[in-house]
């Protein structure tokens, strides 16, 4: 397996996860992604767009609507599934467990979204471009992304 990651991948972020990959002997390099942040070349239908918490996907769903939307429909437009790979931890293992987030933005504003909202936005996205939710540790995340694209 041969792992591409998006080359605006922060390097401070994926150092964790590239020391996984090279762990497992598994071959890796930067290159720019049409979409998301890593690809198996034997698989280029499938891709993981990785978050970093529940926090980067509500600025996303929620301030960057429009542009997020318009990456996954040209992932649906290529036929390339996306998998939204959040590191939130903190007991959140499921889209169902998105109801009871607790947004901190909630303190500074009423017009911010509870849990129950983004599960809301998050479930009808889904629907609409075919896409999935996984959560996981940080600490995970690396084995995850084999465990995915391994397929």
């Amino acid at each position: 397996m041969t792992i591409q990651i998006d080359t605006r991948e922060k390097q401070r972020a994926v150092k964790q996860i590239i020391a996984h990959f090279d762990r497992c002997g598994i071959k890796h390099y930067p290159s720019k992604l049409y979409v998301g942040d890593y690809m198996n070349l034997d698989n280029p239908r499938l891709i993981i767009d990785r978050k970093q918490n529940l926090s980067e996907i509500y600025t996303n769903v929620c301030q960057g609507h429009k542009r997020f939307c318009a990456e996954l429909k040209r992932a649906q437009d290529m036929g390339i599934k996306i998998i939204i790979l959040c590191e939130h931890g903190f007991g959140i293992k499921s889209l169902d467990d998105v109801k009871s987030w607790y947004n901190p933005r909630l303190d500074k504003t009423p017009y911010a979204w509870d849990g129950e909202r983004l599960f809301k936005v998050l479930s009808t996205i889904k629907d609409k471009y075919g896409i999935d939710y996984v959560f996981c540790e940080k600490r995970e995340t690396g084995a995850k992304i084999v465990e995915i694209l391994g397929v």
